[in-house]
C-alpha cells in the first residue's frame, strides 16, 4: 500500500506532531534498552546457557536495526533521544543479567514479559499513525513482526508458567514500564493517553 507524497507523513495539528515525536523518542529509548538487556543474557549465557545464544544474538541484532531505524526518523519529527538514556543502559543491563542468571527460564521469561508489553504498545502506535505518519506506520509494521516473533519464540520455550513466573513476568513488565517512564520524563504516559484518546474517539 503506497499513499501520495503529501500524505505519508503530515500530522494535521500540533498535537498529533508531538504525539508523534513521542512515540519516536519513546520507541528509541525501549529498543536501546532491549539492546542492553539481550547483551548482558548474552553474556551470561557464554557461562551457562550456550543454547540461547544463537536466538538470543538474532534478536539483539533486530534490536539494533530496530534502534537505528527509530533514531534516522527522529530529525524529520522534531524528535531526539531522550536526555537520561542512562536509566536504560544500566537498567536494561542489570535487568537482562539477573534474569539470565536464573537460567532459561528466566531468559525467556523476561524476553516474554519485554516484547509482550513491547507488542501491546505498537498496537496502539499503528493504530493513530495510519492516518497520520503513514511512513513511520510502515516502519512500525514491520518491526511489529520481528518483536511478534521475538515473543512467540520466548512463549514456546517457556515451561507450563507456574505462580514463580507469573510473579517474575509481571515484575518485569512493571520494571519495563518504570523504565521507559524514567528515560522518557514521562513522555510514555503523555503519549499513551493520547493514544487512548484517539482510538476512543474513533
Amino acid at each position: 500500500m503506497q499513499l501520495p507524497d503529501s500524505d505519508q507523513k503530515k500530522p494535521p495539528n500540533p498535537r498529533d506532531a508531538l504525539t508523534v515525536a513521542r512515540i519516536v523518542r519513546v520507541n528509541h529509548a525501549g529498543e536501546f534498552g532491549a539492546i542492553r538487556i539481550y547483551s548482558a543474557q548474552i553474556l551470561v549465557a557464554n557461562w551457562f546457557w550456550a543454547d540461547c545464544i544463537p536466538a538470543l544474538s538474532e534478536m539483539l541484532e533486530d534490536e539494533r536495526n530496530h534502534c537505528a531505524i527509530f533514531r534516522a526518523a527522529m530529525p524529520s519529527r522534531n524528535s531526539r533521544p531522550c536526555r537520561v538514556m542512562q536509566f536504560w543502559s544500566y537498567g536494561g543491563w542489570i535487568l537482562g543479567f539477573l534474569t539470565a542468571l536464573l537460567g532459561r527460564q528466566g531468559i525467556w521469561a523476561c524476553t516474554a514479559a519485554v516484547e509482550a508489553a513491547v507488542h501491546r504498545h505498537l498496537d496502539d502506535q499503528l493504530h493513530f499513525l495510519k492516518q497520520r505518519d503513514f511512513q513511520l506506520y510502515g516502519m512500525i509494521l514491520s518491526i511489529r513482526e520481528e518483536e511478534l516473533a521475538h515473543l512467540r519464540h520466548a512463549e514456546e520455550h517457556l515451561q507450563t508458567p507456574g505462580v514463580m513466573l507469573q510473579v517474575l513476568r509481571k515484575v518485569i513488565s512493571f520494571a519495563t514500564d518504570s523504565l521507559i517512564w524514567l528515560s522518557t520524563w514521562g513522555d510514555s504516559t503523555r503519549m499513551t493517553h493520547a493514544l487512548k484518546a484517539n482510538k476512543n474517539s474513533a
